[in-house]
């Protein structure tokens, strides 16, 4: 493996603080959607968005830097039963796990969410929401987030229409709900979703610029029963900055910092790279 802080000749954004990027023969990793940190910082979980995933352990220096990341062989999801997910039905993109270690993951292809008590066993469909089956083959649940309560929150990567809201999908006491949305200003695109130790939702959007790259956008807010709340922007990459960042996890640091790190996602293509970002985020 090999970590790098960015050269990039680009403006570094507001409370960057590292891109550590690596290689690996493991023929499974690849595809990076999804990313979940414990342990300030220390213990890695990651998703791939062709049915796979990952645990491993993350070294840091005296001030909290990536100095190598070590990684556990990819394993394949299952389905309800011991065989993997079948080919069109594991394009996995989001990834929650609750306090207890239970797994959630939102997938596209055929739109829905599995729960795995263990993310090496098999899986237990959630129900689904009425507007799952209508969604777009690839931009349907792409984030997936889960608050202190136990209560999950899903986001399509595409509303629909360029003037119209993304729902937030909300799952409480066996049922999915609409009732909370999040405006959609630009041509940015959510991609990942976590909540804070705050208690606050983080929401990872991406751009794509064609041949000129992908530039991405944090955003946090508060989420009421009906509406969320006012929406601050804590950073916007440059396009070309970053590659496909496709996954978040927030979380502080030993000094009680607050930090989000995404993943990348190369799509398997030689030109793209799997690499961990790191933010410094206003409390």
């Amino acid at each position: 493996m090999i970590g790098l802080n960015s050269s990039a000749e680009l403006a570094l954004p507001h409370g960057f603080l590292q891109q550590f990027e690596w290689q690996s023969d493991d023929p499974l990793q690849g595809g990076l959607s999804a990313i979940d940190l414990s342990q300030a910082g220390q213990k890695i979980v990651l998703l791939s968005d062709q049915g796979a995933f990952s645990t491993g352990e993350i070294a840091r220096d005296s001030e909290g830097a990536i100095t190598n990341i070590t990684l556990a062989p990819f394993q394949k999801l299952k389905a309800l039963g011991q065989e993997p997910l079948a080919q069109g039905r594991n394009d996995s993109e989001g990834l929650a796990i609750d306090a207890a270690g239970t797994a959630f993951v939102s997938l596209e292809g055929v739109a829905r969410v599995l729960r795995y008590d263990a993310l090496a066993g098999p899986a237990q469909n959630l129900p689904d929401h009425p507007d799952f089956a209508q969604m777009q083959l690839n931009s349907s649940l792409e984030a997936l987030a889960i608050d202190a309560s136990g209560v999950l929150y899903a986001l399509p990567e595409r509303s629909g229409d360029a003037a119209q809201p993304f729902v937030i999908y909300r799952f409480q006491n066996g049922v999915w709900d609409a009732k909370l949305s999040l405006p959609r200003g630009d041509d940015y695109l959510p991609v990942a979703a976590d909540f804070g130790p705050d208690g606050k939702l983080y929401i990872l959007l991406r751009q794509f610029n064609g041949l000129a790259g992908f530039s991405s956008k944090l955003i946090r807010t508060t989420v009421g029963q009906d509406a969320i709340g006012q929406i601050e922007v804590l950073f916007t990459s440059k396009t070309g900055f970053h590659d496909n960042l496709e996954g978040v996890s927030i979380w502080r640091d030993t000094q009680g910092r607050l930090r989000a790190t995404m993943v990348a996602d190369d799509n398997f293509l030689p030109f793209l790279s799997s690499g961990i970002v790191e933010y410094r985020l206003p409390d």
